[in-house]
């Protein structure tokens, strides 16, 4: 199935007519209309997914949705809007540590708001990152290493180091009581396990910060009652390598499309397609504008979305009588 994301300001010169098969989501909350034209002007951009029929295999055949057995969650983003909170808690360690690149002559590292999306949206996993920005930009001094480290071994250690201090820190933010689930996500997921479906989280993020975000904000009971769970400490490679929904396939004993992710980026929805998974999007602010033609569906967040429209949206098979 494919999505189109249609432009911000567009109109038809005749009212607009659609397939039946077509399902239809807007985040829209409102639009103006003058005779025969629509005009969204400058609010959000309404989204189409589409389902193109399946040719028939004979005369006689139905088509009828694949099952939907299991329903896959991703954790930051998903459950929790996130990215900013670890945003700061990298450039918190940084600070800690008086991490500075050659490039950073004003102060200790800090990652802008603007980078950090980017980043964030091209690199999964928090070591990834790092080692990343520090081959590009130079291997940095701190209070680790007064010199830049120059064996893997040092390199390593430096970012061991400062991943294991900002996980750490980026729990105390969570702690807080400050963060709150991101809208609908704790009632699907009570109607995925009322309806008897199975229930996951892969997250690329670091084991012990994913389950301490997991014990605060879904709660104890819902986080015990997973069928699966798999951080990026599970697997060798992360988002958009398929890995993490391959093995959570394994473990859960379904097929890749008997599953349905939620993710939030187009790293994640790469990962679920790879898997041969079905994926929605729940964007976020910092990845509205990515490209997600392979999501069968795009939503603005979960506050709308019930089970039953999910299990309608799972692409369908054609079988011959």
């Amino acid at each position: 199935m494919a999505s189109m994301l249609l432009p911000q300001s567009f109109s038809f010169s005749s009212s607009p007519s659609f397939p039946t098969n077509r399902y239809y989501h807007s985040p829209l909350s409102s639009f103006s209309s003058s005779s025969s034209s629509l005009s969204l002007g400058s609010v959000s951009p309404a989204i189409f997914s589409l389902r193109p029929t399946c040719r028939p295999k004979s005369r006689a055949s139905f088509s009828v949705s694949c099952a939907l057995r299991a329903l896959i969650f991703d954790c930051d983003g998903v459950i929790l809007e996130s990215e900013h909170l670890h945003r700061q808690a990298y450039n918190d360690a940084f600070t800690h540590f008086n991490v500075r690149c050659p490039s950073d002559e004003a102060g200790p590292l800090n990652w802008g708001l603007e980078f950090y999306d980017e980043l964030q949206n091209q690199i999964g996993g928090g070591k990834p990152k790092m080692r990343w920005y520090f081959k590009e930009h130079g291997w940095p001094t701190s209070s680790i290493f007064e010199t830049p480290p120059e064996s893997d071994e040092d390199r390593a250690k430096l970012i061991d180091t400062l991943q294991d201090w900002k996980t750490e820190r980026y729990k105390e933010i969570i702690k807080s009581g400050t963060v709150k689930p991101r809208p609908g996500v704790l009632r699907l997921m009570d109607e995925a396990k009322a309806a008897g479906k199975l229930l996951a989280v892969c997250s690329a993020a670091t084991k012990s910060s994913v389950i301490f975000c997991l014990e605060n904000l879904i709660g104890m009971e819902r986080f015990q009652g997973l069928d699966c769970f798999l951080a990026g400490d599970d697997v060798k490679e992360k988002k958009p390598d398929p890995s993490i929904y391959l093995t959570a396939s394994k473990k859960l004993g379904v097929s890749g499309n008997e599953c349905l992710v939620v993710e939030d980026s187009v790293i994640g929805l790469q990962a679920a397609t790879s898997a041969g998974m079905s994926c929605i999007i729940s964007y976020t602010s910092s990845t509205a504008n990515q490209d997600f033609k392979e999501a069968i569906a795009i939503y603005p967040d979960l506050s709308n979305v019930r089970l039953e429209d999910l299990e309608l949206l799972l692409p369908k098979e054609v079988a011959s009588t």
